[in-house]
């Protein structure tokens, strides 16, 4: 289709194809939209090779430059956005608004980060006459970056942008099954001037190219957002060279909600933003943790409201929810359903594929389903939301405590001393109260236990990418 980019790989400031392809399948009607090309070994040690000689260059770029650059990209994106929205919608299959809304969103990462490039501070510690100690910040190096299938430009953008606006240089592997978003990042930034090498786009099979990048003796850092089983070999394999890591990782939300909330308020609020891109988001509010008090209202408009999403190819008028990314997402979501219901779970609305080409499934409400149920203790990664009743708020932290993952929580409550608990007590790391959104471009996005470690956005989001330099300068020789 004239509106899906010719794929390639972007290395040393220039566009290159291989022989060896894979297809890129739409979402919503199963057709091939393009063949994206695979990095050989020889691709791999030129994005390797161009990187290293990228941040020679780009680590001595004063700062002001550097923002320069990030802002050009990013009004080159927001021209472009509605091409890279199209291309988007087609190999996501998310609704075009959203996947607008996503390319913006990318590129207000490159300008805050933009913004940040000129505030890494060093400081000077008070010291004795004679003696001064000030602390550098210092580009890291070399940047390996893997970045989701689930949203296209936006996470892309994340990696680049910290490792640009600190200094460093990066080659990023992009997902496989939606490769065009980091294309047109790559594209942005070659039209905006970046140095050559500063930025490389690979593709490939996963496993091959994360083993031959982090092993390599030139990467200084891996920033990987995805599953936290992924996540948990990359980070095995990068502490054999002592290689630190930057890891986002899989999140399985709670959401409490108590029993002086708007209750209708907050079960719309709650079924919109759970089908949003098809519940495809490590920070969708999963598990509904609702007091008994209110547990019947809420369910019920929570429900009603779900089954009436609208879903559809997101290109038609009104679609609300487009397909999931792929067939293996259907065949996890199918297997949660069918244990949540032989554990004796209700199903309040959806529970199955939809008829017809295309990999849909309908917006799913499940309601009083036991702890020992897989889709409790899994993130189930698709428009599947689960509500249970509770008697108290000390029972709705422990159940929200009660999984591995700790990326993102949420808590419905006027109460302050409520708000105070949730806020001290909630193991995560993003709590939001009144409110599902859990990342901006100024906060700082990460997670605990096992939805992995380290900041992207906000003030501390360039930490990862630089080193902590001490330096201790005599002013006579002692």
């Amino acid at each position: 289709m004239a509106a899906y980019p010719e794929l390639q790989l972007y290395i040393d400031g220039q566009w290159r194809s291989t022989a060896d392809t894979l297809a890129v399948i739409d979402p919503a009607t199963e057709e091939e939209l393009g063949r994206l090309p695979h990095a050989g070994k020889q691709d791999l040690n030129d994005a390797i090779d161009a990187a290293a000689r990228g941040f020679r260059t780009w680590s001595k770029t004063a700062p002001a430059r550097r923002a320069e650059v990030l802002l050009d990209a990013a009004a080159v994106m927001r021209e472009r956005q509605d091409e890279i929205a199209t291309a988007i919608t087609l190999e996501h299959g998310k609704p075009f608004q959203q996947a607008r809304l996503e390319v913006i969103r990318g590129c207000e990462f490159l300008e805050w980060d933009a913004g940040e490039a000129t505030r890494t501070y060093g400081r000077v510690i008070p010291s004795a006459q004679g003696i001064r100690y000030t602390v550098h910040h210092q580009p890291i190096g070399v940047v390996a970056g893997f970045s989701p299938w689930n949203f296209p430009m936006s996470q892309p953008c994340r990696k680049i942008a910290g490792a640009i606006a600190a200094g460093c240089s990066i080659v990023l592997k992009a997902a496989e099954e939606t490769p065009a978003g980091a294309l047109h990042i790559a594209r942005a930034f070659h039209d905006a001037g970046l140095p050559p090498g500063v930025l490389n786009l690979v593709f490939g099979t996963p496993a091959k190219i994360s083993d031959f990048l982090i092993k390599h003796e030139q990467v200084r850092l891996v920033a990987f957002t995805g599953s936290t089983t992924v996540g948990r070999h990359l980070t095995t394999l990068a502490a054999q060279y002592l290689t630190p890591v930057l890891m986002e990782l899989g999140g399985h939300a709670p959401v409490i909600v108590c029993e002086d909330t708007d209750v209708k308020a907050a079960a719309l609020s709650g079924a919109v933003r759970k089908m949003r891109n098809a519940g495809q988001v490590c920070t969708s509010p999963t598990r509904f943790f609702v007091h008994e008090r209110i547990f019947d209202e809420f369910a019920a408009t929570f429900a009603d409201r779900a089954a009436k999403t609208v879903v559809g190819n997101g290109f038609d008028d009104g679609v609300e929810m487009g397909p999931l990314a792929n067939e293996r997402r259907i065949d996890a979501l199918t297997r949660m359903v069918e244990n949540a219901r032989e554990h004796g779970a209700e199903i309040l609305a959806g529970g199955k594929a939809m008829d017809g080409k295309g990999y849909f499934f309908e917006p799913t409400v499940l309601a009083n389903v036991p702890d020992d149920a897989a889709v409790m203790q899994e993130e189930p990664f698709g428009p599947l939301a689960v509500i249970n009743p509770v008697a108290s708020l000390d029972e709705a932290i422990s159940k929200a405590n009660a999984v591995p993952y700790g990326l993102a929580a949420y808590g419905f409550t006027n109460r302050a001393d409520y708000v105070d608990r949730m806020v001290e007590e909630l193991e995560a790391g993003n709590v939001s109260i009144n409110t599902l959104e859990a990342s901006l471009p100024e906060t700082p996005f990460g997670g605990v236990k096992s939805s992995g470690y380290g900041r992207e956005g906000g003030s501390e989001g360039l930490h990862n990418y630089m080193i902590v330099k001490n330096i201790s300068h005599s002013l006579s020789i002692v």
